[in-house]
């Protein structure tokens, strides 16, 4: 499950209107663009609980001719989670958006409890941005009792997230494998904000023969640089000004990297910009492979520049591609 975004993550607005459009079958409306049925019919947005639900719509959608788009999320959606919704509705005839707080992928110490839950306004940013289905289960349908499997991706797990939060992807790769089950999509949308994960989320894909492509997507930030995140909510209006300072650090990395420097020397470069502002408590940064996490001390290209730090009691992460 997207853990910021992704984190990452977990998405026309109908006022007034709170209520789950649930039904065996649903009634059409007239809709333009992406996402119609045949004849331009597209079935009015759902929000669904169960598997069965989540199934019977999927099915239903295929056998319209509709190809699916998945984006799983953890609601507390926001414009990085709606531009994932856009590049599912350019490709997909049918969008599904799962909202689920996964409780596996969060540390004892971790913001479980606190962690923002919105449904009803996630749901009707869903709506409108033109999303077919929304999949949001309790916990105890994604992990009834006697819930004994875990999924467990070796190599590129274990270093950066999984160093500093340990069992956070076996968590993450255990509820997304559950969820690409469930809504057996075309293609799954993931935001490049959360870059481990996305690497993660391939690798699993890849080595269990899941018949779904994964497409990653660009990170959205603010205008002063800070990547969108659920979690950003949590910074004080001081904490927020400094807040971009993790980005300015990357493209201090970054720019070392295009001038020939080595990974090590655009590492330097950006823990020098982070420790020049004292609120910052960096976690780590790092230099390493695009696609496999493997650390990237020399020189050359491509690289990705990754870090994670707490700014007061909010911790971020943000990464730059350097191609």
């Amino acid at each position: 499950m997207p853990a910021d975004s992704g984190e990452a993550t977990a998405e026309g607005q109908e006022k007034g209107s709170t209520k789950d459009d649930v039904s065996p079958s649903p009634q059409p409306e007239r809709s333009e663009g992406v996402g119609e049925g045949a004849g331009g019919v597209r079935l009015k947005m759902r929000l669904v609980h169960t598997v069965r639900e989540t199934r019977q719509a999927v099915t239903e959608a295929r056998a319209q001719g509709r190809s699916i788009g998945f984006v799983p999320t953890m609601g507390a959606l926001h414009a990085g989670h709606l531009s994932l919704i856009e590049a599912a509705r350019r490709r997909d005839g049918f969008v599904v958006v799962s909202i689920f707080v996964n409780p596996t992928q969060f540390g004892p110490q971790e913001d479980f409890a606190k962690y923002p839950r919105t449904l009803e306004a996630d749901c009707a940013l869903c709506r409108e941005a033109g999303v077919d289905l929304v999949f949001a289960p309790p916990i105890e349908e994604m992990y009834p009792e006697g819930f004994a499997t875990t999924v467990h991706v070796a190599g590129v797990t274990e270093r950066m997230e999984g160093l500093f939060r340990p069992g956070h992807f076996d968590g993450v790769a255990t509820v997304v494998c559950k969820l690409l089950g469930i809504v057996q999509p075309e293609r799954a949308y993931f935001g490049q904000k959360d870059y481990q994960q996305l690497v993660v989320v391939r690798r699993m894909v890849a080595d269990l023969n899941l018949p779904v492509e994964v497409v990653g997507c660009p990170t959205v930030r603010e205008a002063d640089g800070l990547a969108m995140s659920s979690r950003n909510r949590y910074l004080s209006a001081e904490e927020r000004t400094v807040a971009p300072r993790l980005y300015q650090a990357l493209r201090a990395g970054a720019e070392v990297l295009r001038r020939g420097g080595t990974g090590e020397e655009a590492v330097r470069r950006a823990q020098e910009v982070l420790v020049s502002e004292p609120r910052f408590r960096v976690q780590y940064v790092e230099a390493a492979d695009p696609e496999t996490l493997a650390p990237h001390p020399q020189a050359g290209r491509p690289a990705v520049l990754l870090a994670a730090a707490f700014l007061g009691e909010t911790r971020l992460i943000d990464n730059l591609v350097v191609e």
